[in-house]
């Protein structure tokens, strides 16, 4: 069993790293993936879940609002959340967010076993999903305390990437598991999962009291420029993978009706975008995140073009292999953004200090509290996006029949991202030119 609190934490330090420090930093990675992977499954549940309830005559319309109402939830709750680690301790917070999972999964089946269960009272219980999507930022902003700046990207994209599959894995498994036990095992599944989790996090995670900070002192990074600026480049990150992937079940089954028997290939899409996310970290790590982000929002804009193309002359393969693309380039994209938030922070912190002495030690440890809070309302405003996106693509099928509008709104926003992270962390003149320097 772990300590239930660590007084002395430098990973930083090599020795100390090396001494023991990167085995604690991985014991704790391994059960924060495990709690916020089942996070990302009740989270997203719902993706499925909408797909099944045919029998109860809701509009195409009516099952995007059930899937997006679990990431609006989810992304508000993300604020509190990144308090909760800071506060109470990364520990003792897991146990508790995960044991929270259980309301959702309990509420599901009992709403499907009623089919006279309203329609608003689906919306309800949907909504409580959202306590999954909480579980991301406390992690995220767990994990980073626990590793040494040089080692966060890969690390962070691990984490958020073990989360992410959870999307990928309830895609894939919930067809089956309603098809064998019906729709009510669809909450009923987890419990087991829920509670391991919790018990795994109780005996096994620890509380780093370096780590300790209120709440007040974390708000003061929503004064900060950098952290709006990365909320909205996030929200075409990962607000895109969240609501690509939840979207797509009810978009093969609404787009293509003659294909309604794959929608369980819906997996591969989340799947692929967790798989890619420590790649997008790994390669920021070496050529410097804001470069990778730039190129990547190209690409996404160009991946949106191509499923609007698929779309436009109703080719399956088309659609499909570019829906694949977009939400793969999303995944990079995670990675990336992530990776760029502890430089920005560390680099605004240490400027102008020279490394090695006790001021720039003092403002390496300001900056990754900075970070850690910035996490929280980054990822809290980036996964907005996924209710969007959601709301986009049910509203332009309900007005036009077609998905072409919200496609092409998407990609015109991911040219906005492109230029802003030009202009504030690559161009070399202007108002934060050292950024640039730093190579976020």
């Amino acid at each position: 069993m772990a300590k239930p609190w660590i007084s002395d934490w430098r990973p930083d330090d090599p020795a100390f790293w090396e001494a023991g420090g990167k085995n604690v930093a991985r014991r704790n990675l391994i059960f924060s993936i495990f709690a916020e992977h089942l996070g990302f499954t009740i989270w997203t549940v719902w993706s499925i879940v909408a797909v099944q309830l045919g029998s109860y005559r809701f509009s195409t319309d009516q099952l995007f609002w059930m899937v997006s109402l679990p990431n609006l939830i989810g992304s508000a709750l993300r604020i509190p959340y990144t308090f909760g680690p800071a506060k109470f301790g990364g520990r003792n917070f897991t146990v508790v967010s995960a044991a929270l999972l259980l309301i959702p999964a309990v509420l599901l089946a009992f709403a499907v076993s009623d089919p006279a269960t309203p329609y608003w009272v689906f919306l309800v219980i949907a909504a409580t999903a959202g306590l999954g999507g909480g579980n991301f930022a406390s992690s995220m902003a767990n994990i980073t305390y626990f590793y040494p700046q040089h080692k966060q990207g890969s690390a962070l994209g691990l984490n958020a990437a073990g989360g992410n599959i959870g999307v990928s894995s309830v895609q894939l498994v919930m067809p089956l598991v309603i098809g064998a036990f019906g729709l009510a095992a669809a909450g009923l599944f987890w419990i087991p999962f829920i509670l391991a989790a919790a018990i795994g996090a109780y005996f096994f995670m620890d509380n780093l009291s370096t780590a300790k900070a209120s709440p007040r002192e974390q708000l003061r990074i929503a004064g900060r420029a950098q952290t709006w600026i990365m909320s909205v480049l996030y929200i075409g990150t990962f607000g895109s993978f969240i609501g690509y992937s939840t979207a797509f079940p009810l978009l093969i089954k609404s787009q293509f009706p003659e294909y309604a028997s794959l929608v369980w290939l819906a997996f591969l899409g989340p799947l692929l975008g967790s798989l890619v996310r420590p790649a997008g970290g790994w390669l920021s790590d070496r050529l410097g995140g804001a470069r990778v982000t730039l190129l990547n929002f190209g690409a996404m804009a160009g991946a949106a073009a191509l499923v609007w193309q698929g779309l436009a002359q109703h080719s399956f393969v088309l659609f499909f292999g570019a829906y694949m693309l977009l939400v793969g380039t999303t995944g990079v994209g995670n990675g990336s953004t992530y990776r760029m938030i502890p430089a920005i922070f560390r680099a605004k912190a240490t400027a102008g200090l020279a490394p090695g002495t006790p001021a720039h030690e003092a403002a390496v440890a300001v900056g990754k509290r900075d970070a850690s809070a910035a996490i929280g309302i980054i990822s809290a405003v980036g996964a907005f996006g996924g209710f969007f996106i959601n709301r986009g693509f049910g509203s332009s099928l309900a007005a036009t029949g077609g998905a072409g509008a919200a496609l092409a709104a998407f990609a015109a926003f991911y040219a906005l991202c492109a230029l802003v992270t030009w202009a504030c962390y690559l161009r070399t003149t202007g108002p934060v030119p050292s950024l640039a320097a730093a190579r976020v």
